[in-house]
């Protein structure tokens, strides 16, 4: 695959043996003490080695990341970069790590407890721009998109809450999209990934806010995946496949601005409190949210089966679209197969209508809709 530069919404270097560029990135962003943020998945691979390895100085390890990060995992790792002096961040891995790594680069700086900056209104304006450290993105998954996004997902483990902090800098300056980091991903995390940048497409867009750049982007996005998922998760060594879906997770991030809807608002708080992974929650509860939302997004729906190309082009066709999709790629099709445990729905619906990804849906949904959306996808009545 050709290598390219691309400048929307950041710098993107994409191609093969990119990585081998991470310290031209550092010097493009005056970065002369670099900490590498990632996972202890990331760590058994030798994705970090071969950043070291392409430094000219080898750089600091943090590794206190959850799969579901937590506000703690960002108070520890902004202690370790300021004890070490460090004055950049190469965020590595999926969106755990690179959320975590965002969020350091983000509170190294500031005096007021992360929670403070929650996506609300301008709450974003009570932080010091100035101090806020560049970051360097590496995702080894293809699906969060957390590399062209301005916000990190952190679970406040007071409150059991997933909570969304934003601000215009934690965008990363460089990201390094390298297919062949992503080729010792496991088969079901090529799946879950997948299926998230499927949901981030498909809610973007569904959404009514208007923002045709980013429906443009949503749409593209999806004929990706339909044409690359199954490729890359039967093919682990398939670059092409690998690079396409680099690049349709970036897409997915940089569509959701547009918004996201009910997918993400039910799977926030099955996250927080059972510590299922995003992805699978969020395919998960993809079908159960279509249906709900059918009356006002059916003719999208029918204009995206004609764009993507599928036998049968109308909303019930799509639907079997993504239902075989699920299937083939071994999702559950029941949350009940994820908790076991429907004693948490009245608490899950008022969180889930709290979400800031609700304002996005395509219709207006009150807690009693998400009690029965939890309770009809528990129960797989689709």
């Amino acid at each position: 695959m050709m290598s390219m530069n691309w400048n929307y919404p950041t710098s993107i270097w994409f191609g093969e043996k990119r990585i081998n560029e991470i310290q031209k990135a550092c010097d493009d962003l005056n970065i002369k003490k670099p900490l590498i943020v990632t996972d202890p998945g990331i760590l058994k691979t030798n994705i970090v080695e071969k950043i070291n390895e392409a430094l000219s100085t080898r750089a600091n390890i943090f590794c206190d990341v959850q799969s579901n990060p937590t506000g703690q995992n960002v108070v520890n790792g902004v202690l370790n970069f300021n004890a070490n002096m460090h004055d950049g961040v190469i965020a590595v891995g999926g969106g755990s790590g690179m959320d975590v790594g965002k969020g350091i680069a983000f509170m190294a700086g500031q005096n007021r407890p992360l929670w403070d900056f929650e996506d609300i209104g301008d709450y974003w304006t009570r932080a010091n721009s100035a101090v806020i450290k560049p970051i360097i993105a590496v995702p080894t998954t293809a699906g969060t998109g957390s590399e062209t996004g301005r916000a990190g997902v952190y679970t406040n483990e007071e409150t059991q809450e997933k909570k969304i902090i934003f601000h215009p800098k934690m965008l990363p300056a460089i990201v390094i999209l390298d297919p062949e980091l992503t080729i010792p991903l496991p088969k079901f995390l090529t799946a879950f990934t997948g299926m998230d940048a499927l949901a981030h497409c498909i809610e973007a867009y569904s959404s009514n806010f208007f923002h045709p750049l980013s429906q443009g982007i949503a749409l593209e996005g999806i004929f990706l995946i339909n044409k690359y998922l199954i490729k890359a998760y039967e093919d682990c060594s398939d670059l092409e496949a690998r690079g396409n879906m680099l690049a349709t997770s970036s897409m997915g991030s940089i569509a959701f601005q547009k918004g996201l809807g009910a997918i993400h608002s039910l799977s926030h708080p099955v996250g927080a409190l059972y510590n299922t992974h995003h992805g699978l929650t969020n395919a998960v509860f993809m079908p159960y949210v279509l249906k709900k939302n059918r009356e006002v997004i059916e003719d999208k729906i029918v204009a995206l089966s004609r764009y993507i190309n599928l036998d049968d082009q109308t909303f019930d066709g799509f639907m079997n679209w993504v239902l075989d999709l699920r299937k083939k790629l071994s999702i559950p099709h029941t949350l009940k197969e994820l908790i076991k445990d429907d004693s948490k729905f009245e608490e899950m619906s008022q969180m889930a209508k709290d979400d800031p990804s609700t304002g996005g849906n395509p219709i207006s949904l009150e807690i009693s809709d998400f009690y029965n959306l939890y309770k009809d996808s528990y129960l797989g009545n689709l």
